[in-house]
């Protein structure tokens, strides 16, 4: 049902991304809204720093999930922080994105400070999954501060490499969404962006 009320059509940056994210978007959807149909639609990829740096390329794929979501859709816009603050740098691309889509809901989601961060966020959930060892200090540090969350994972799966295409979804569904809410504030954020935006519809 493109371009609908309950249409998700979301901007990422990385190739596992492109599958994992959906996965994650239903599972958001089963969990805080189980009552609504939410139609997500496939993602769009992009190359980050030329996204948020080229003005034609930020506008052209703004445009590109415009039509894709209708204007009653949502636009999603999902990037890694890397090291900048997500609370900082995140409203200025907001701003942006809805100077490009003026009539259309849009967010922004920079995970801190990579998509992983989410997993190790879940990581109580995720151990012996794909060869994931985790410690108990592990389960005390802040999941958000690893620099590199890719390598942190990649350290902890015995015999074996971390690959984002196949490992990405595999832990999307099997993380626990309530260990990564308490732990990571950006996926707090998301979800807060979602009960926003379709919670308001189960009042309707």
């Amino acid at each position: 049902m493109e371009g609908s009320l309950n249409s998700v059509v979301s901007i990422v940056e990385g190739h596992g991304e492109t599958t994992a994210f959906p996965q994650l978007l239903r599972r958001i959807a089963a969990w805080r809204t189980p009552e609504i149909h939410v139609d997500v639609q496939p993602p769009i990829r992009v190359k980050k720093d030329r996204f948020l740096n080229r003005e034609e390329e930020f506008d052209r794929y703004l445009r590109l999930a415009g039509g894709k979501s209708g204007l009653d859709g949502w636009v999603v816009i999902l990037l890694d922080a890397d090291d900048d603050c997500p609370a900082a740098h995140g409203p200025g691309i907001l701003a942006r994105a809805r100077t490009v889509l003026p009539h259309r809901s849009v967010s922004v989601v920079l995970a801190n400070r990579e998509f992983e961060a989410w997993f190790i966020g879940a990581a109580a959930s995720l151990e012996g999954h794909r060869g994931l060892r985790i410690g108990a200090h592990d389960l005390r540090m802040d999941p958000e501060q690893p620099r590199d969350a890719k390598g942190w994972l990649r350290e902890r799966m015995a015999n074996r490499s971390y690959g984002e295409t196949t490992d990405q979804p595999a832990f999307v569904a099997r993380m626990d969404l309530q260990q990564a809410y308490d732990r990571c504030r950006s996926f707090r954020k998301l979800c807060g962006d979602w009960d926003r935006r379709f919670g308001a519809l189960q009042t309707q």
